[in-house]
Order: structure tokens, then sequence, then C-alpha cells
């Protein structure tokens, strides 16, 4: 199977510094993207129904990106990187999201992260 790169862009009226806050914090990680988080250093172990994925933070600019690599990847090339910016013209922020999945799982992906950024607005407020 082979792997492809998925990048999508979201928009949000939150500030980036508050994307990053959600991105970053164990307490809000919980509110959008898995069921427990733990920080210790580069590591963040996310839960999702009793299992652990472990992902290691390997670039952080605050409030501008995040990269990771999950410790578990088949390909080591493979990573996980949000990339926050704010719109001069619109003064939104823009959350732009490169991950990797199978190439028959495109559309699962992006509908993973389109439902994931949804509750993500909600919880930063839009």
């Amino acid at each position: 199977m082979e792997r492809v790169k998925v990048e999508m862009e979201f928009i949000f009226r939150a500030s980036p510094a508050i994307i990053y806050k959600f991105l970053t914090s164990p307490d809000c990680l919980i509110r959008w993207f898995c069921d427990e988080a733990d920080i210790t250093g580069d590591k963040f172990t996310y839960t999702w129904s009793g299992a652990d994925e472990i992902a290691t933070l390997v670039d952080d600019i605050e409030e501008e990106r995040l990269k990771f690599k999950w410790e578990d990847a088949d390909d080591a090339e493979e990573y996980l990187e949000f990339r926050m910016s704010k719109s001069p013209v619109t003064n939104t922020s823009i959350l732009e999201i490169t991950d990797f999945c199978d190439d028959d799982e495109v559309e699962d992906t992006k509908a993973l992260w389109e439902s994931q950024m949804k509750v993500l607005q909600g919880v930063t407020g839009g």
C-alpha cells in the first residue's frame, strides 16, 4: 500500500496563540483530540479508547509550527505537522495540517481531520 501526504487548511477566529495552546496542553488536547494526553519533555502520549500512541515533538516554533514524528510510524520520513498563521486580509487564523495515510484512506483521513477541526473550532470560539 502506497503512503501519501495529506495537506489540509482550516480557518479559525481564534488567534494562533489560542490554537497553539490547544495543540500543546494536555487539558486542552482532551477537549478535542484524544481521550487522555500526557506530555513529558518532547514526548506526547495520546490515548484513544485505552490505546496509547506516542509522538516525538521534533520542531516547535511557538504559535507558528509544531511537527511530530510518530514512534510507531513505518516510514521515518512521515510526520504530523500543524502550521499556524494569521491572514492579514481577513484577520482570521489559518491552521494547516500535514499528515500521511495509505492511498486508499485519503478520504477517511480528510473526514477525520474535518470532524476534529469542527470540534477544535467549537472549543476555541470559532
